[in-house]
């Protein structure tokens, strides 16, 4: 796939370094620019929310926060260690911040330890997939921050939409999950 990609943009560049190379290097100038200012600004709200997640995790806070979910993390994960359902809800607290780039430490982390070292996929680490890419958020901060920082006089203002959104495609996610390891349990794919 990434040979696909790698022709992809060499032939895009290689075009348009044909058809106007001024435009295209100062294009390419200006993507690069661009790029590095949205990484810096995301540096930033990273930098915060992972700390916070540390500070977490030391204080011993996560323990507090994966016994509250606790019952919601055992229903979707039978079978699943406490370490694993520690990282699991640090992983559903951070999406539910909106901090999915946050959240992926945490997710696999859980995912060595839901997983089984087969080759395919259980029940809990496809139900973790779902979770992490259904990304159930109560406060989308990211979106929140890059709308405000491009100058978004409203930059909340999706929040109901999203909070729809996303509480139904992870209702959704999780009832076809169960429903799938139901008809093909762990077992049968071993």
């Amino acid at each position: 796939m990434s040979k696909i990609w790698f022709i992809m943009l060499l032939s895009a560049i290689c075009t348009a370094l044909v058809r106007d190379p001024s435009v295209a290097v100062s294009a390419m100038l200006a993507g690069a620019q661009n790029s590095v200012e949205l990484a810096m600004q995301l540096v930033a709200v990273y930098g915060v929310w992972l700390g916070f997640f540390a500070l977490l995790d030391k204080t011993g806070l996560s323990n507090i926060i994966a016994k509250l979910l606790g019952p919601v993390i055992r229903f979707l994960f039978k079978g699943s260690g406490k370490d694993a359902q520690k990282f699991v809800s640090m992983n559903v607290s951070a999406n539910l911040l909106g901090l999915g780039n946050a959240a992926t430490p945490m997710g696999i982390n859980a995912v060595k330890l839901l997983g089984d070292e087969k080759k395919s996929a259980n029940s809990n680490v496809i139900m973790l997939v779902v979770i992490s890419a259904t990304s159930l958020q109560i406060l989308p901060t990211t979106v929140i921050s890059m709308r405000a920082a491009h100058g978004s006089t409203g930059a909340a203002d999706f929040l109901l939409p999203c909070i729809i959104a996303t509480v139904l495609s992870t209702i959704i996610g999780v009832a076809l999950v169960k429903i799938c390891s139901r008809l093909f349990p762990d077992e049968r794919r071993k």
